[in-house]
Parts: C-alpha cells; structure tokens; sequence
C-alpha cells in the first residue's frame, strides 16, 4: 500500500515511502531477529562480550564464567554459526574470539552501551 493509499492522511513525505518499502523487505528484519535472538540469554551474552576483549580456549571461558565446558561449548556453537565469533586450532586447542565484522563491533557496542561497561584498553 503506498503512503498516499494510508488510511489516515496526517502528513504526507518520501520519507514515509521510504520507510514503507524498507517494511517490505521481511527477509532483512528476520536476519537481525535471529540475531538478536541468539545473545537472549545471559550467558550467551556475557561469553560474548568476553570474546570481544580477547582471545580464549573453552577451558578458560569455562573457569572464568563458572560453568562446565560442554555448557560454553552449547554457548559457543550458536555464535559461531552467525558468524558472530571465529575460532582456530592450535593442536588440539580451539581458541575463540569475537569476528572482526560490523555486526559483531556493533553488537558489542551495544552492549556496552546498555550495561555503561568501560571496556579495557
């Protein structure tokens, strides 16, 4: 429905035509749903944020969070698979850190953002 075919005429702008041809583009906003939904939990987020100041192995992730390494490694998989986090292998050593990607800065920006974290240097 065009802007001029609205049913309540209040003010009529290209922005507003716009603003409802980026509404039709359904596939894009289902992107940043699942990808918000993938820091919906607590965990998620803080391994997360963690991974964006450093590099670590599922061992250190896990003594740092207090938690069991199968638990990180369920934490892990989901981020990886958005492409929200990298990992390498050094022998038999996997390392994660957070991907080196606009979604991912933006992520942890926000989430400094929400939680007013001064990050380290």
């Amino acid at each position: 429905m065009p802007a001029s075919a609205l049913p309540h005429q209040h003010e009529t702008s290209t922005e507003l035509n716009y603003l409802e041809s980026q509404l039709s583009r359904i596939d894009d906003f289902q992107i940043v749903a699942e990808v918000f939904k993938q820091l919906g939990d607590t965990s998620r987020i803080r391994i997360f944020w963690l991974l964006c100041h450093c590099e670590e192995c599922v061992i250190n992730i896990s003594a740092m969070m207090n938690m069991s390494s199968p638990a990180v490694s369920h934490h892990l998989r989901p981020l990886r698979n958005r492409g929200l986090i990298v990992s390498r292998r050094v022998g038999k050593e996997v390392y994660y850190k957070a991907a080196d990607t606009q979604q991912s800065q933006l992520l942890h920006h926000m989430i400094e953002q929400v939680m007013e974290i001064t990050c380290p240097q």
